[in-house]
């Protein structure tokens, strides 16, 4: 098992000048969850998720990032921690930065929370543009397969703290939940028709968007082993990829006959 922190830097140099140039960065958040979850919901799940894939694959196992842009959740509700977007951009990519510095040519950025997306899409762009040949997969927990897309769409287009984030705290994390607020945490979709994106306080009136009294553990264990055999087949997909052409960021295109 190749965790970052774990190893010394004659061993990372030794991983990375091997067979294994990939490393992985679960991003998470730090957020409410409603009345029934812990606030480190997303980044417990990306954490678990990505120890479970970097043994699975043997690509090294960055520390889990546990903030994220969570600005939507508002200050209704104590206990968010939110990065503004520019600095999860800066904070990713220099990340980045020092992983390539590091002799690896492949990351993976496993993100657990929805707002993170277009932060992260951004500094894959710079990591991308900045080192040539450089490759950076971005891969949202909740939608690593149709399978697992459906579960989390089920009770909500705009789902958080439902039924199925619930269910996946009560495998992995029963810690996390509160079992006794569960029948009286759910709280309907109110995004359905609406054209602008509103934030959660005009959405929710308690932090959820879901049916949490639905989630069960034995649902969160299949959900689970889901999403730990779909992502780590994608992995080991990306191990196996070249770049389709081999043209260099910085060449140009030689316009003589």
């Amino acid at each position: 098992m190749n965790q970052w922190h774990h190893m010394t830097w004659e061993e990372i140099g030794h991983l990375s000048g091997s067979s294994m140039d990939a490393a992985l960065l679960p991003v998470g958040a730090t957020e409410q969850h409603g009345p029934h979850l812990g606030c480190g919901m997303d980044s417990e799940i990306a954490q678990q998720l990505g120890f479970q894939v970097a043994q699975n694959t043997q690509v090294a196992l960055l520390p889990t990032l546990p903030y994220g842009c969570s600005l939507g959740h508002s200050q209704r509700w104590p206990g968010t921690i939110a990065l503004q977007p520019k600095t999860l951009i800066d904070v990713v990519k220099e990340i980045g930065d020092w992983v390539y510095a590091s002799g690896f040519k492949r990351l993976f950025i496993l993100n657990s929370h929805v707002s993170n997306f277009a932060p992260l899409r951004c500094a894959l762009e710079m990591l991308r543009a900045e080192h040539d040949g450089f490759m950076v997969a971005i891969v949202n927990s909740a939608t690593i397969s149709e399978r697992v897309k459906k579960r989390h769409f089920e009770d909500a287009d705009d789902w958080h703290a439902n039924e199925a984030e619930t269910s996946l705290m009560m495998a992995v994390a029963p810690q996390l939940v509160r079992e006794e607020r569960l029948n009286d945490s759910d709280d309907p979709d109110r995004t359905r028709e609406c054209v602008f994106s509103h934030p959660v306080n005009r959405t929710s009136l308690n932090g959820v968007t879901g049916l949490p009294s639905l989630a069960s553990a034995e649902k969160g264990e299949e959900l689970f082993a889901w999403m730990v055999e779909d992502l780590s087949e994608l992995v080991k997909k990306g191990l196996r990829e070249e770049a389709p052409l081999s043209h260099g960021y910085f060449d140009k295109v030689n316009n003589e006959n």
